[in-house]
């Protein structure tokens, strides 16, 4: 599965487009993050552990995007985005979204 922010892949022709492929995950901040956060928030410097927390949901709204696209018989996702928006106090969603398509 080819994955990209562009409108094209080079080198393919897209036959057919097949619709929106989407993946999201809603995740909370746990209290053991939060203590260490706060320590971290009164020294400076990043706070890994949120860091960490928000790479495995990118990671897990890509992987679930790209299950939709298969679903949906595509060879390829195209002009991929992603965004994030806060569900409730100390929760979020991550979406990513495109368009999958057929190539040749």
């Amino acid at each position: 599965m080819i994955i990209t922010t562009t409108e094209n892949i080079p080198n393919k022709e897209i036959t057919e487009i097949l619709g929106v492929a989407r993946g999201s995950t809603v995740r909370a901040r746990n209290i053991g993050r939060d203590i260490f956060a706060g320590l971290k928030n009164i020294v400076g410097g990043e706070i890994e552990e949120y860091s960490k927390l928000q790479a495995e949901s990118r990671e897990q709204a890509l992987q679930r995007m790209e299950q939709d696209a298969e679903r949906l018989g595509a060879d390829a996702i195209v002009n991929v985005r992603m965004t994030t928006s806060m569900v409730m106090q100390g929760a979020s969603e991550i979406l990513a979204y495109g368009t999958a398509v057929k190539l040749t």
